[in-house]
């Protein structure tokens, strides 16, 4: 018999219209236990309540699986790289690793115990396409084909400390809440934006978006 949590998930996935496999829903779920357990110890996170947890983190991360499946779908990156920048307690990133499993995910932090974390959760998960790195992003010389980060920092500052480990055909991918105008407009001369995609979260009634960038060549 399913959990309430494993209910309100699955309820979730399907208004996202996002197919998982039970392996995956259950990777999921674990992720957050994962948190929730870290969290009493480390503070990784403000949100503590379960329910609040899977709206306010795995369902606000998984509206953004689709849009990045589609992005990799039309540039055949299934097999890709992706850096989450100041992933925290690994959202996106490893909701992203467990959605995309062909998909190299690498979580950056300045934060010694958040990229413990990661590499914690790459272990008890199984998820061996997810890295964990303890790093300021500005010293990574990796190259990656979509950089994503969620609530870390100005579009203008996310973009100019992560410009290194861009390839060279690669793009930005900020998880941003209501269009960012004001930062849009902050935005670098070498920085275009070529889409911004309004995402529905189920459960929360805010707004979200992500904006896609590329540098101008």
């Amino acid at each position: 018999m399913m959990g309430e949590n494993e209910a309100s998930l699955r309820a979730g996935l399907k208004s996202l219209a996002l197919e998982l496999s039970d392996a995956q829903v259950h990777q999921l779920l674990s992720y957050q236990d994962l948190i929730g357990k870290w969290t009493k110890v480390y503070n990784l996170t403000a949100v503590r309540d379960p329910a609040e947890m899977l709206t306010h983190h795995l369902l606000d991360s998984l509206a953004a699986v689709l849009p990045l499946q589609k992005y990799l779908l039309s540039r055949r990156l299934e097999l890709g790289k992706l850096l989450d920048v100041g992933s925290g307690a690994g959202l996106p990133g490893v909701v992203f690793a467990i959605c995309c499993p062909t998909l190299s995910v690498t979580c950056v932090d300045t934060v010694g115990k958040k990229a413990a974390f990661i590499k914690q959760a790459a272990l008890s998960l199984g998820l061996s396409n997810l890295i964990g790195l303890h790093a300021r992003v500005e010293t990574i010389a990796e190259s990656f084909d979509v950089i994503c980060s969620r609530a870390f920092a100005s579009l203008a500052d996310f973009t100019s400390w992560s410009t290194k480990a861009l390839a060279p055909e690669g793009v930005w991918m900020a998880l941003k809440g209501k269009h960012p105008a004001d930062e849009l407009a902050a935005l670098p001369a070498g920085v275009s934006v070529f889409h911004v995609e309004q995402l529905v979260v189920p459960g929360l009634h805010a707004d979200r978006c992500v904006v896609w960038l590329k540098p101008l060549s």
